[in-house]
């Protein structure tokens, strides 16, 4: 008979396989709790990602939109501004330059349509002329001057005072206050006192003083805007002085008085047998009514400012004294070779130039080019 033997069990064997199985399930059960995180993580991530793109996407519009609006800000404040701007400059012309002599710019083409309407040869004529003025000589504007018989004295002052054109060399050298005590008392000319102050016509022993005055307020104008390198504060001076006509008619006495005291000048040179004089002395003095200066003053600058304006011949002599090229564009004359016209011919190089329009050869306005 064999003998059964029983077994007996082994605990340490089985608690190994209890403590294994309980370490397997622990760790798959780690390992489906990291499962589980990480694919929640990952989740996470890729729901933030999209959410980012969506609000990538809505914030650069945004950003866009924002930029957009803020140029546009920025456009109608500069117009708004530039319009405001304007509004109160015309109202300051208004109220306080209502006398202005010299007026804003204007269309050209603007203006020759509004002043040769019609078909009348001469209509025709003139707005072919304007036409040849804006395509031709890139003249598009022009500022209107006030129509007196100080009309062409006054455009070429306000040009010279408006492009801040120093004092001609000559008037440099020589203190111009002194020329009235100097022609009256140095040379002997008493009948200076026959001197007329334009449209005021005034003659007397009181001559002097108030061709002093005169003088004065010539060099204390021309040298404070000359002075003045600001434009836009150049233009609000001249703006100012061609609003007040008792000072512009003393600026204008004035440079009529040098004119005056450059042709006894001359003509004492001539007398003298000194030193060669410009042509343009001789063709004044030349005329039967401009022989010598006191017919000079009587028939023609008596009467400037009040009955006449400056005919060519002084025009002349205007830009030969302020050493200025003055370019007329004389409209009557258009197809001719009279349209175009330098006062004086012969100048310098160095000379400032300055512009004049005008349609009759009596009444002046000031033509602007823009390129």
């Amino acid at each position: 008979m064999q003998r059964r033997h029983d077994r007996k069990p082994n605990k340490n064997k089985d608690r190994f396989t209890e403590q294994e199985k309980q370490s397997r399930i622990n760790h798959s059960k780690r390992s489906v709790g990291k499962h589980e995180v990480w694919s929640w993580t990952t989740a996470t991530k890729r729901s933030l990602c999209l959410m980012w793109q969506k609000v990538k996407v809505q914030l650069m519009l945004s950003m866009s939109f924002l930029v957009a609006v803020l140029w546009y800000c920025r456009r109608l404040y500069s117009f708004l501004a530039q319009l405001l701007k304007r509004y109160v400059t015309n109202l300051w012309i208004n109220l306080h330059l209502g006398n202005l002599s010299v007026l804003t710019e204007v269309d050209l083409l603007g203006y020759s349509a509004r002043e040769w309407k019609g078909e009348t040869k001469q209509a025709k004529h003139m707005r072919e002329a304007y036409e040849d003025l804006f395509w031709s000589y890139h003249i598009k504007y022009l500022r209107q001057v006030r129509r007196d018989n100080y009309c062409v004295l006054r455009a070429v002052l306000f040009q010279i005072f408006s492009q801040g054109i120093p004092f001609p060399s000559w008037m440099k050298e020589r203190d111009i206050l002194k020329l009235p005590e100097k022609l009256l008392y140095s040379q002997g000319c008493n009948w200076i006192q026959q001197y007329s102050f334009g449209p005021e016509r005034y003659t007397g022993p009181n001559v002097f003083g108030k061709l002093r005055k005169c003088m004065e307020t010539l060099k204390t104008n021309w040298t404070e805007i000359s002075a003045t390198k600001d434009h836009e504060e150049r233009g609000n001076m001249c703006n100012t002085l061609f609003s007040d006509e008792s000072k512009e008619h003393k600026l204008y006495e004035a440079i009529k008085f040098i004119m005056l005291y450059e042709v006894v000048e001359a003509y004492e040179q001539i007398k003298n047998r000194e030193e060669p004089i410009h042509n343009l002395f001789s063709l004044l003095l030349a005329r039967d009514s401009s022989s010598d200066p006191l017919s000079f003053m009587m028939n023609h600058l008596n009467s400037i400012g009040d009955c006449i304006c400056l005919d060519q011949v002084e025009l002349f002599l205007l830009g030969y004294l302020l050493e200025v090229k003055i370019r007329v564009y004389r409209l009557h004359r258009f197809n001719t070779e009279e349209f175009k016209v330098n006062y004086p011919d012969e100048y310098r190089r160095e000379w400032n130039e300055i512009s004049l329009l005008t349609e009759d050869d009596r009444y002046y306005h000031i033509p602007l080019f823009r390129t």
